[in-house]
């Protein structure tokens, strides 16, 4: 049988999961754009913003390991659902704080932080699902289509919502709740292979520690989580987008609508580029040269002042990072048994999708110490930094050629 991408996009169960991935990506997009650009709103402060990636941090933090060993348990479609559910919920609540009590910022937080535990569930059940819906050999290629899809929610969600906030913001929490539960609908509907939860007699505790030690024990993963990890730490510069559209740019909601989709844009010709032809050889000096790249282009966006070159900039930058993404993506999936999958998917969320909050936090610190273009131009370079002592720390990684290589079968 084929495994083109035509072939892909017929296949009922990874249809379903990349349509449930569209709209809770979508609905999450267009959810940040107004969220970030109401509370800088009533603040007008770095920290302010800053605050908005630590309330989903630390929730996302001490969730999602155990959330990931609850998936190797449990249904994940389930889990996926009800946090999909929660987070419509916490879109509802937002809703009603813009009508009823639209300046009190620590009711903004409060919702963020149930948001971000939401979240902390829903990453590594939705990561852990896709090789249980697609035969292993057509992995490489599912991934790629589902990053683009992913890509191209994230490129259209802040466009979106950066209309429909200067429209009215009331509109913007109401497709929200509508996405994430159109989210829960389709993907309880998902069939796929049987998945065989793991019959060792551990405790919860000791699951959760045998994930840790699974990545710990394999250099390769250990490497290119942590690289991406810092990269997004120290690269945040999305975070203080509300601060360049409005102080920097002046450009309003609809440019800062636009200036949160540039990355994706990047990301998403990238991903369609790996869906028909994916990385075939040289995975690890492609990755490492990825990553320096969204650090150039974090440098120029923090020094430009036209916007035309901060959308490039930002182009270039979610292009890098999709290269990257991609990688890590095929080690992970290509290289963890089934009976560990979400434990390791937890891992890899709270390193990469939980330092997109924490990075938030630290640019937005770092910009009411230093100054929000300082901020972001150390940034850039501290993510150049970084691609240099991984190549050194992590030869293995470096020399990595297929991402084949690095296979296991699963049992």
């Amino acid at each position: 049988m084929s495994d083109s991408p035509p072939a892909l996009y017929r296949r009922r169960d990874l249809s379903l999961f990349v349509s449930a991935r569209l709209f809770s990506t979508t609905a999450m997009q267009v959810q940040s754009v107004a969220i970030g650009w109401q509370i800088y709103d009533i603040a007008r402060t770095p920290l302010s913003l800053g605050l908005v990636g630590l309330c989903q941090f630390l929730p996302m933090f001490l969730c999602t390991l155990p959330a990931g060993e609850i998936t190797d348990r449990f249904n994940q479609r389930l889990v996926y659902g009800i946090s999909s559910l929660v987070q419509a919920m916490c879109s509802a609540l937002f809703l009603g704080l813009l009508l009823f009590s639209p300046h009190h910022l620590w009711a903004f937080y409060a919702v963020l932080v149930l948001f971000g535990a939401a979240r902390g569930f829903a990453m590594p059940s939705g990561s852990s699902l896709l090789p249980f819906l697609v035969p292993q050999e057509r992995l490489p290629r599912a991934i790629s289509l589902n990053s683009s899809v992913f890509t191209a929610a994230v490129i259209a969600g802040p466009a979106i919502g950066g209309f429909l906030y200067a429209a009215g913001p009331m509109a913007v929490y109401v497709v929200c709740m509508l996405g994430f539960s159109t989210a829960a609908v389709i993907v309880m509907r998902l069939g796929g292979r049987r998945f065989v939860p793991d019959a060792a007699a551990l405790s919860r505790v000791e699951r959760i520690v045998e994930g840790i030690r699974f990545v710990r024990s394999r250099p390769v993963l250990l490497g290119a989580i942590s690289l991406d990890l810092f990269a997004v730490l120290l690269g945040g510069a999305t975070a203080l987008l509300p601060i360049y559209a409005r102080d920097i740019l002046h450009v309003g909601p609809q440019g800062l609508g636009f200036l949160r989709s540039a990355p994706a844009a990047g990301a998403f010709l990238v991903a369609l580029r790996l869906t028909h032809k994916p990385i075939s050889e040289q995975a690890g000096p492609k990755m490492f040269a990825a990553v320096a790249l969204f650090g150039c282009a974090t440098i120029v966006f923090g020094l430009s002042q036209n916007f035309l070159l901060s959308l490039g900039a930002l182009f270039l930058l979610g292009a890098g990072d999709m290269v990257s993404v991609q990688v890590r993506s095929g080690l992970i999936q290509l290289s963890t048994p089934d009976v560990m999958r979400g434990r390791v998917s937890a891992v890899s969320s709270l390193f990469i999708g939980a330092s997109n909050e924490l990075g938030e936090f630290e640019s937005g610190t770092t910009a009411a110490l230093f100054g929000t273009v300082p901020a972001v131009v150390l940034g850039g370079i501290g993510t150049l930094a970084v691609v240099g002592l991984w190549m050194k720390f992590f030869p293995t990684l470096r020399r990595i050629n297929r991402l084949t290589d690095v296979a296991v079968q699963n049992r």
